[in-house]
């Protein structure tokens, strides 16, 4: 493993983790080989890797302002030599895509098929299923989910295929704080692999009249089941789920299931990233929710919340506006996309990767977005009159297996602050946003 981009990582190690090894892969000014003329373009976010046949690789990954999904070639080093759009903004109606789940038969018992969320900006808030194999010139046409509802999409998370080894079960994250909230909703399919002809369910907490803040407080895991939704259209559905008190979260990011068994399968974390309106009953600085479901029933389990960033004494005082989430085996991996609060002296830090351990409930963090560092300064990376947390830690992924390296992790930089004309998306001249994105490899975090 070798860097390869011109850009430097922005990235500080924190303490315990000073062994990590970060390498930088690609970036909004690197050019490559086999396709000069693609860009690495803004908001780079959710992504999956596939190892080839022929021992090379192919990454999948949102590029999340430009409204679109790129395919990014590697070669047997791990060296990217080659980007094309498979997803354009024609085909999502310029709608953002986010977060992002690759499904595959190794994991989840059906696929190839990349997922994604349109999220905001368009009109298509849809989940979006891609063909990770698909030619680029067929990129303006994409295929909706429409099963799955119109919601603020975040992600789309097909749980792994041994939690119901007969359904296909996908969980779908609404980034959502209006009087509706943000639900959590579920698609239920009785045939494996079938994204088109099941139901639509959402969370209830116990009887609907429990709201966030009292979650937070409960000191025990409460029960919860998932009503079904008969509407599928975006107004409709925050209708439907008010009238059926479906649980309102302050804006529900990303979504990701315990690595292991078929039990560790069923066992489910979400982020709520918070937000200063609606802070009365939800929250304002995000949580960490664990969702456990029944072995035998998707639609029924329990709830509670493991770290809340409301609780200013709290293990999680420091937890800001957590975005994406990796579950492995043994531990979440929580990237913040923080909000800018600045109200409290544990909130004023830069994007942080938090580690939690599942075992021993242990949580550290192990990066920070150093942007405002002296590299990052001298180098015209960033301003140091960027506010808290300007920048995004996003679109981490375990790439163990693919790489046969152990502990090595993709993790992306949205680097809000860094700006430039020749980030702009030239198909698209309606598209002014021109910030830059960083790709690096973080190796030696434990699974």
């Amino acid at each position: 493993m070798m860097n390869h981009s011109m850009t430097p990582h922005l990235l500080k190690r924190h303490s315990g983790f000073e062994h990590l090894e970060i390498f930088s892969l690609l970036s909004s000014e690197d050019a490559l080989e086999e396709s000069p003329d693609f860009l690495y373009g803004s908001m780079a976010d959710g992504a999956g890797l596939l190892k080839n046949d022929d021992g090379t690789f192919t990454l999948i990954n949102n590029i999340e302002a430009h409204y679109s999904v790129a395919r990014i070639s590697f070669d047997e080093t791990f060296k990217p030599i080659k980007g094309e759009i498979i997803l354009d903004a024609t085909a999502t109606a310029n709608t953002a895509q986010c977060s992002g789940t690759l499904v595959t038969p190794e994991e989840h018992g059906f696929g190839p098929i990349y997922l994604s969320g349109g999220e905001w900006g368009g009109s298509s808030t849809n989940v979006f299923a891609t063909d990770p194999f698909r030619a680029a010139s067929e990129k303006s046409v994409g295929r909706t989910l429409d099963a799955m509802g119109q919601w603020t999409v975040e992600n789309a998370v097909p749980l792994g295929k041994n939690a119901y080894p007969e359904k296909t079960v996908v969980l779908i994250g609404d980034d959502s704080h209006g009087d509706a909230g943000g639900a959590l909703a579920m698609y239920v399919s009785e045939t494996v692999g079938d994204l088109d002809g099941g139901k639509l369910y959402a969370l209830k907490l116990g009887d609907g009249s429990m709201i966030d803040n009292e979650l937070a407080a409960s000191d025990a895991p409460v029960a919860v089941s998932f009503v079904e939704l008969e509407e599928r259209t975006y107004d409709a559905l925050n209708t439907e789920c008010i009238a059926k008190g479906v649980m309102a979260f302050n804006r529900v990011e990303d979504i990701d299931y315990r690595k292991g068994d078929a039990s560790a399968n069923r066992e489910v974390y979400f982020t709520a990233t918070g937000r200063s309106q609606y802070n009365d009953t939800r929250t304002k600085y995000g949580r960490i929710y664990k969702l456990v479901l029944d072995e035998n029933d998707p639609l029924s389990g329990t709830l509670e919340v493991i770290l809340d960033g409301d609780n200013l004494e709290g293990k999680a005082h420091r937890l800001h506006s957590p975005d994406n989430i990796l579950a492995t085996e043994n531990f979440l991996y929580i990237q913040e996309d923080p909000n800018g609060y600045d109200d409290v002296a544990s909130k004023q830090h830069d994007a942080y990767l938090h580690q939690y351990n599942l075992k021993t409930g242990v949580l550290k963090v192990v990066l920070e977005s150093d942007h405002r560092g002296s590299t990052g300064l001298d180098n015209g990376y960033a301003s140091m009159d960027d506010r808290w947390g300007r920048w995004e830690l996003t679109g981490m992924i375990d790439v163990s297996e693919q790489l046969g390296m152990d502990g090595t992790f993709l993790l992306i930089q949205q680097a809000h602050s860094w700006k430039s004309d020749d980030f702009l998306d030239k198909s698209n001249p309606a598209n002014t946003i021109n910030e830059g994105s960083i790709l690096t490899v973080v190796k030696g975090l434990e699974r």
